[in-house]
């Protein structure tokens, strides 16, 4: 049993969240949020690899997850899901087949080219992803399995970014949670450093009620801005002020077929939701 799996497993039920991803297995190697359905996608089993890592316990099969995302990279596939298939490879320890795909990447996403992501398709937050969104993947995913960026694309992408500076924080209208740290993540991947920025100490919520926000001094906590906070504060070797509230924010968010929503009202369990709220517990248990 991982040491990780033993911490979190203090404050969440991890035997019912393993079921909940267990039962959503099927024999293609592939995850579905829905366990009725057949449809098995790159997110879902990208985030059940991603659960596995985090709670240091081993994929199983994972020859046949392996093998589902080499299919899943196709020219038709969005620049977000193949960084997702890749990074998921890397992590299963098959980063030469994903290596072996980069060129289809570089189709899509060439900084060189003034390509931020062609045809940018399937999002993570926004319906529709991003240049900012796909770069942040891009550059997680193919530093991930051991590709070099050269100086030239490392500022062309840190020029890219800078566009969506936007006070204290990055975000096309205002600041955001999510693109912060999504700028900022791939600023320090490519080796530069940033100013700190006040952006997640500004949007944290102690008090009544825990996690936190998307933009700042706002309500309510929500649980992708209450991640990318977290992220954001260890980026910057910054302490979140009330870790046990946020833990119990997280608690409130469990359902009861083992997974986690995204907010305090109803809503429906995702493994994206259910990894999310795992990987908050785990940061937050090293400040108690």
């Amino acid at each position: 049993m991982g040491s990780k799996l033993i911490q979190v497993n203090r404050f969440i039920n991890v035997e019912k969240v393993m079921k909940y991803i267990e039962e959503r297995r099927h024999e293609d190697g592939g995850y579905c949020f829905v366990s009725v359905l057949d449809d098995t996608n790159v997110n879902d089993t990208y985030y059940a690899v991603k659960i596995h890592e985090l709670l240091e316990i081993g994929v199983p099969e994972k020859e046949k997850t392996i093998e589902f995302f080499r299919k899943a990279i196709q020219p038709q596939t969005a620049v977000v899901a193949i960084a997702m298939a890749l990074e998921g490879m890397a992590i299963l320890g098959a980063k030469d087949l994903a290596m072996e795909n980069l060129d289809i990447v570089f189709t899509k996403y060439n900084p060189l080219e003034g390509k931020f992501a062609v045809g940018l398709g399937g999002s993570e937050e926004f319906g529709t992803a991003t240049p900012l969104e796909a770069t942040y993947w891009v550059v997680k995913a193919l530093t991930t399995i051991g590709y070099e960026f050269s100086s030239e694309e490392k500022e062309a992408i840190r020029k890219f970014v800078m566009k969506f500076r936007n006070g204290n924080g990055y975000g096309v209208k205002q600041p955001t949670t999510t693109m912060t740290y999504q700028a900022l993540y791939t600023l320090y991947a490519l080796g530069y450093r940033p100013p700190k920025s006040p952006h997640f100490k500004n949007c944290e919520l102690c008090g009544d009620w825990g996690g936190f926000a998307e933009v700042p001094y706002s309500l309510p906590p929500y649980l992708e801005p209450t991640f990318y906070a977290t992220r954001g504060l260890e980026l910057q070797n910054e302490t979140p002020s009330c870790p046990r509230r946020h833990i119990w924010f997280i608690q409130q968010l469990h359902n009861s077929n083992g997974g986690f929503r995204r907010s305090l009202e109803l809503g429906i369990s995702t493994f994206q939701n259910t990894y999310r709220a795992l990987a908050v517990v785990a940061s937050m248990i090293r400040y108690l």
